[in-house]
């Protein structure tokens, strides 16, 4: 069982990884509220504005993976694996709108496009067909997680 802290750096990484999408290790400051709101994590706006200025000192307007870690793990400390899923449960309940348990494809996407505007349909189909193992076109919790956490 990995411990907490590599769980959390397991979840930060993957975050960091669905948003940094050209892959060129930087991932933009602006987004990093909404990545934190997607995880289902509760921050204060001044201070997340205070870490992102530490970790941005030239004012790039964006942070690498150490920035964002040492931001993410800022309002990651306080919580333990399972408030971590039990946020994580709340965030996709917004989104289950009807209580299916699941969630469709085209509703992930516009998730991961609302996240992400600069996301390719190729590079939202490839990460959806990650996702959606059983091509089901529904994405239930356990997959949601398991895309969130990397678990």
């Amino acid at each position: 069982m990995a411990s907490d802290d590599e769980q959390k750096l397991a979840i930060i990484r993957k975050a960091f990884q669905m948003f940094d999408t050209s892959k060129s290790g930087f991932i933009e400051t602006v987004k990093i509220a909404t990545i934190l709101n997607t995880m289902g994590q509760l921050f204060d706006e001044a201070e997340l504005n205070n870490l992102i200025r530490k970790n941005d000192s030239d004012h790039s307007g964006k942070v690498n993976f150490d920035g964002f870690c040492d931001i993410a793990i800022h309002f990651l400390e306080e919580d333990d694996a399972e408030s971590t899923q039990q946020e994580l449960k709340e965030a996709f309940r917004l989104y289950d709108k009807e209580g299916n348990g699941y969630i469709t494809t085209g509703t992930l996407k516009e998730i991961l496009r609302a996240l992400d505007d600069k996301l390719t349909t190729r590079e939202l189909d490839g990460i959806i067909a990650e996702i959606d193992t059983d091509g089901s076109g529904t994405v239930d919790f356990d997959e949601f997680m398991e895309m969130m956490t990397g678990d």
